[in-house]
């Protein structure tokens, strides 16, 4: 994986870090002067606009806290609940039944498989801030080529736990 972050290190140890995503830029810094003058010389060289204090970005909603930085994807987990129609499902306290056994010689019936690797693509992308359904999550991917009702039970399960953990975050 490419780390497409930059560090600018000054003197006194003050730093700004610039995450660049295509063409959405982000930088900060420890000192709002140094902060300034790297968005003036940047908007010397480029078109940009400055929309302030990070809020959201590429579906992540970041709080900025005076203890650390808060990011979650609750919008983003709100959808997928409608999306897949299951707003009104009882949640859950944990990502995985127990005793849970999943297998690819399952006998239940088979399901749809788009339907599916959409719950399964949803999910992957939640893990950057959800690492606490990621081993779930690796256990049902292995399942798309042939998935069974057990499958889609064990990921509705995930989809319930999210519902009774929406707040959650890194």
């Amino acid at each position: 994986m490419v780390d497409n972050n930059l560090y600018i290190k000054f003197e006194d140890n003050y730093q700004i870090t610039i995450v660049i995503y295509v063409d959405d830029i982000i930088f900060g810094g420890s000192k709002d002067e140094m902060c300034k003058h790297f968005a003036n010389q940047m908007q010397t060289e480029f078109e940009m606009s400055m929309i302030g204090e990070l809020s959201f970005f590429l579906g992540l909603q970041v709080n900025q806290l005076k203890i650390g930085i808060f990011i979650s994807q609750i919008k983003y987990v709100k959808e997928l609940l409608k999306k897949f129609t299951m707003e009104d499902y009882k949640p859950v306290s944990t990502p995985m039944k127990t005793r849970c056994k999943l297998s690819k010689d399952d006998k239940s019936p088979s399901v749809d498989q788009t339907i599916y690797r959409s719950m399964i693509g949803s999910l992957l992308y939640l893990i950057a801030t959800r690492p606490n359904i990621l081993q779930v999550v690796c256990m049902v991917v292995k399942f798309q080529a042939n998935p069974k009702e057990t499958h889609v039970t064990t990921v509705k399960w995930i989809f319930r736990y999210l519902k009774g953990t929406i707040d959650y975050g890194i």
